[in-house]
């Protein structure tokens, strides 16, 4: 291979994104990625519930909060050039009880700081204007966020990294990364392919592979399981955009959530229960070798002991379907378990630091030649452009 060669390992939206941002710089660069699996998008972003964020949540002058607003535009703008589905749908993010509401009035505040596009607070009786059938004593209301089909845009990211020169190399499990001269030699068994620089996009093994180029060992992936149920297709119809809840700020998770998806289905979850394994979608899926990894982390053990009630209250929400379905029926009162089926599921990459903090921001890493995204959970996907051309700097950046 030519000596203008970038590597990318993972072809989830991210890597691929950033494959493909990569790609249009520099005349002459070549773009080869690697992904372990024999299609795109076969894992985070391939269970993605399809929400583009119009950056409410987030810390204002974080990477997050950044990368999120100036990702929407860029993503919306690729939609609609390629006739992609994007569909703004609009979001309430609503409070049920009197006591979220100083959460609520925080959370309007970060949301204007970060100019979240056409935000207002609006009242109970607001509320049945948007969503008829929602509860709610007062939301806020985001009318610009969408949804979208994220494998879709991932499968034409590889498309166009191809179309400028480049490869998705499929079936090419990174097992093995070695510093030569001027470059990095990428191994899968016995196949050797020589970079001159790498980027690291592998999601779930985000940690694993990035010890591999001699990056430090925190913060390290602890897999969350989100599961979601579906409202059957005659009640359906009972939402029309996101309802979200009041999100309890310890957690980068959102809470469990009513999800309209372009296919006209609609997603009720996620919960967010500690997988059994990385890529552990069911709960019988066990990896002994992944248990005693995070076992041995003294991380998870403070994780544990702060939180461990709230995992009881997510595995009963896992175990019943009744418990799952209270929460979410506070929304949208009167949906219950009559009125749904067991969805899917996806495993949330989440990093987490050796004090037991869960890491919310993204994070990014330099290590000589190679850039190791090492936490880039949701929004990722909605920022995936805006990510790519982030991490596209750092790669022609000087060594």
């Amino acid at each position: 291979m030519s000596d203008g060669t970038i590597g990318v390992v993972g072809a989830g939206i991210v890597g691929l994104a950033t494959g493909r941002e990569i790609a249009l710089r520099p005349p002459g660069t070549r773009v080869v990625v690697f992904e372990k699996e024999r299609r795109v998008a076969f894992h985070q972003t391939g269970h993605n519930s399809g929400v583009v964020h119009a950056g409410i949540y987030y810390t204002p002058g974080s990477l997050k909060a950044d990368l999120t607003v100036r990702g929407v535009s860029l993503l919306r703008e690729y939609c609609q050039e390629h006739r992609l589905p994007y569909q703004e749908t609009g979001k309430l993010v609503m409070a049920v009880r009197e006591d979220e509401l100083g959460r609520m009035e925080g959370l309007y505040d970060r949301a204007r700081n970060n100019h979240v596009p056409d935000l207002r607070k609006v009242s109970k009786d607001e509320i049945k204007e948007i969503e008829p059938h929602a509860g709610g004593i007062a939301a806020l209301h985001s009318p610009r966020t969408a949804i979208t089909d994220y494998p879709a845009i991932a499968r034409r990211f590889a498309q166009d990294i191809e179309a400028a020169g480049g490869e998705v190399r499929l079936g090419f499990a990174v097992d093995g990364l070695t510093r030569v001269p001027g470059g990095i030699e990428v191994a899968s068994g016995q196949d050797r392919v020589r970079v001159d620089r790498l980027v690291l996009c592998p999601g779930l093994h985000a940690d694993t592979v990035a010890k591999l180029a001699r990056d430090g060992a925190a913060p390290r992936i602890v897999p969350f399981r989100g599961e979601y149920m579906l409202l059957k297709p005659e009640r359906a119809g009972l939402v029309r955009g996101l309802i979200y809840p009041v999100p309890d700020p310890r957690y980068p998770f959102l809470g469990v959530h009513f999800t309209p998806r372009v296919d006209g289905s609609v997603e009720v979850g996620p919960n967010a229960v500690l997988a059994t394994a990385r890529e552990g979608y069911k709960l019988s899926q066990v990896s002994v070798k992944d248990l005693a990894r995070l076992a041995a982390y003294p991380g998870a053990w403070r994780m544990a002991a702060q939180h461990w009630r709230t995992g009881v209250k997510e595995y009963r929400g896992s175990l019943s379907r009744a418990a799952f379905m209270k929460e979410a029926g506070a929304y949208v009162p009167g949906v219950g378990v009559a009125d749904v089926v067991r969805g899917g599921a996806g495993v949330r990459a989440q990093a987490l630091d050796p004090d037991g903090t869960l890491v919310d921001d993204f994070r990014i890493h330099q290590v000589g030649r190679v850039t190791a995204v090492r936490n880039a959970p949701s929004p990722a996907a909605t920022a995936c452009m805006a990510i790519a051309e982030h991490i596209t700097e750092a790669v022609f950046s000087p060594v």
